[in-house]
């Protein structure tokens, strides 16, 4: 009886095998052999994007600087060495595609997700600088 059920067991293990094989077609629509069929007309997969890519800064509506986010860049630039007030050229409320803000750096990895920040922009010193802030009052300087 174990030995029937064994036997059993066995054939149809050999049945599931040879009905998967059976379904994987030898010859394309064509009947050609797939050894022998020709290349598909169809372009290549591209995995860069065509053209170039845009640089142009997040878009955004304008908006006042909070007073701790002022400061924060304020003193950012201080501790840059950069010794004249800052004056305010723009400032907008920006939905940034990813924790990069907008100035990712290259071969650091990013949350993707969608962060409502600030894109403040002023002049100092004769320089233009461009920061970002996220959902807190520390600034990234972008300097792409």
């Amino acid at each position: 009886m174990r030995t029937r059920v064994i036997a059993l067991a066995l054939a149809a293990i050999v049945a599931a095998g040879l009905g998967l094989a059976a379904c994987a077609p030898s010859t394309n629509p064509q009947g050609e052999s797939m050894s022998r069929a020709t290349p598909s007309a169809r372009p290549p997969f591209q995995t860069t994007t065509p053209g170039p890519v845009s640089s142009a800064a997040p878009t955004g509506t304008p908006t006042d600087v909070p007073a701790a986010k002022w400061d924060a860049l304020a003193a950012d630039l201080a501790g840059r060495g950069v010794s004249e007030s800052p004056e305010l050229l723009s400032a907008e409320a920006v939905t940034f595609s990813d924790s990069s803000l907008g100035c990712p750096t290259p071969g650091q990895s990013y949350t993707q997700a969608l962060v409502d920040g600030l894109r403040v922009v002023v002049t100092a010193g004769g320089q233009t600088y461009d920061y970002r802030f996220g959902t807190g009052d520390a600034p990234k300087l972008c300097t792409r």
